[in-house]
């Protein structure tokens, strides 16, 4: 083929397909009926995606079942070779016991400690009846006793090692932890 004919080929090509070609209908903008008094549909509810708002809801739940974490878990303390209730301890056992008419899928479990003196046999036995003393409060105010297990470890697990008055007043307590139903805390 000759370099004519290719020009010509090259030209009937472009026409063709330039003739071939449609153009688009022209956009028309709707028409409003101006009796008609319909609103407009409201615009889809947002997610919180993307909202730097939306993340406060969590914290806030969060917040409020570390504190109740930490109300159930705080430790009470007693005098020297006693398992009497301090009179400053009862709000403590006051706020474990609201919480555990409020969450009724919690359990917990109350272990009892001594300081360092006296033998072991004694100090597990009174360990025993300072964890036997604050279930019995929480029970006098309400809460099922099935929930509440008890334990004592006695001298064997001292918060602080130390030995004089100071260190055995720390080791002298009660300490409470949630065995079951801490998810029930989430709830708002």
């Amino acid at each position: 083929m000759n370099r004519r004919s290719l020009v010509a080929l090259s030209m009937g090509l472009t026409l063709a397909i330039t003739a071939c070609h449609k153009n688009a209908p022209p956009v028309v903008a709707p028409q409003t009926n101006p009796e008609s008094t319909t609103p407009p549909p409201p615009p889809p509810p947002r997610s919180n995606e993307g909202n730097p708002g939306a993340g406060n809801n969590s914290a806030a739940l969060d917040a409020a079942v570390n504190g109740r974490v930490a109300s159930i878990t705080d430790r009470i303390h007693f005098e020297y070779n006693v398992s009497d209730i301090k009179p400053d301890d009862v709000a403590r056992l006051d706020a474990k016991a609201a919480l555990l008419k409020q969450f009724p899928l919690l359990k917990i479990r109350i272990t009892g400690h001594a300081d360092e003196r006296g033998s072991d046999q004694y100090n597990i036995a009174l360990g025993m009846r300072r964890a036997a003393a604050a279930k019995e409060y929480l029970v006098k105010v309400g809460v099922d006793g099935s929930r509440i297990e008890t334990a004592s470890l006695g001298r064997e697990v001292p918060i602080n090692q130390g030995h004089d008055e100071a260190a055995w007043a720390q080791n002298r307590r009660d300490e409470f932890d949630i065995i079951a139903g801490s998810q029930s805390l989430r709830v708002p």
